[in-house]
């Protein structure tokens, strides 16, 4: 049995999947906002999961960050309480076996590759478009996760063919301008449209205006398209993956994936566009399925 646990801002869900990837059992609580709150809460859930499935399991563990090797520590993590701490350390010792950490986004990624929309394809990138921007890599079944482990971290780069109109790009938290996720995360795709329209409104509001025939919320959302199939572009002419899955909060736009296959060929450094571009497969149960998919059968 391999158990999951989604370390997010503000809920840990713990998984127990069956050899099949059937769910056996399934239980969450809201984050605490301190490092040994934390390791309580992941202890009591995964052993939660265990009495109810009823069996002993692996356990992987997805994180807002990275534990970087070299010396087991947590960095880049937006729960702050967990920059700097032993993570995995102290979670194998608590629940008295191995236990393997990896980035959400690359969860996301793992969770569609092993058993959702990209299922049975060799290169897998996984699309995060939330409150921020990022992805996962996953070739033949395994995360690549890099010399500085930031493999897929697309939405820190520069918006490609950037017009006039969008040159030099906003300020983005790390300390750049015209990121790709100051564009494309939910956030920037709101900050954009009240730029170019004056009027404030939530991501939801601005696509239900679109839908009833709104000019301008119809624009904002064919600029999201465009500028999401030049950044898309970019990803694949250097990775080529043979699926890109999309999810996150804006990956719900409708017609999404298919708004941007079709614009792809304008982009992509090819006479054809052969890779697919498609949906999630399991919501909001990615991250917390592909952290246990981190141990093999």
């Amino acid at each position: 049995m391999r158990i999951g646990v989604d370390l997010g801002g503000t809920k840990i869900e713990a998984i127990a999947l069956g050899g099949g990837g059937d769910v056996l059992a399934r239980q969450r609580v809201a984050t605490p906002p301190s490092y040994d709150g934390t390791l309580d809460a992941i202890v009591r859930l995964v052993r939660g999961v265990e009495e109810e499935a009823g069996e002993r399991g692996t356990v992987g563990v997805g994180v807002p960050g990275v534990v970087v090797p070299s010396t087991g520590l947590v960095k880049n993590a937006n729960s702050t309480w967990l920059i700097g701490q032993p993570l995995e350390r102290d979670l194998s010792r608590l629940l008295d076996r191995p236990i393997r950490t990896m980035n959400d986004a690359n969860c996301f990624a793992l969770s569609e590759a092993a058993d959702g929309a990209g299922a049975g394809a060799s290169t897998v990138f996984g699309v995060i478009l939330g409150t921020g921007v990022g992805g996962g890599i996953v070739v033949d079944g395994r995360c690549l996760v890099g010399a500085n482990l930031i493999a897929g971290e697309w939405g820190h780069n520069p918006l490609p063919w950037m017009t006039a109109d969008e040159f030099p790009g906003p300020p983005c938290y790390c300390g750049k301008i015209g990121c790709i996720e100051s564009f494309l995360s939910g956030p920037g795709f709101e900050r954009d449209h009240a730029r170019r329209c004056g009027r404030s409104e939530r991501s939801r509001e601005i696509v239900t205006a679109a839908s009833l025939g709104d000019e301008d919320a119809a624009k904002s959302v064919a600029l999201y398209h465009d500028r999401l199939s030049r950044a898309l572009a970019s990803v694949i002419n250097l990775l080529d993956p043979e699926v890109i899955v999309l999810g996150g909060g804006m990956s719900n736009l409708p017609g999404l994936a298919r708004a941007v296959s079709s614009l792809l060929p304008n982009y992509v450094f090819s006479d054809s566009v052969e890779m697919r571009v498609v949906p999630n497969a399991h919501g909001d149960s990615s991250g917390v399925r592909g952290a246990a998919w981190l141990w093999p059968a």
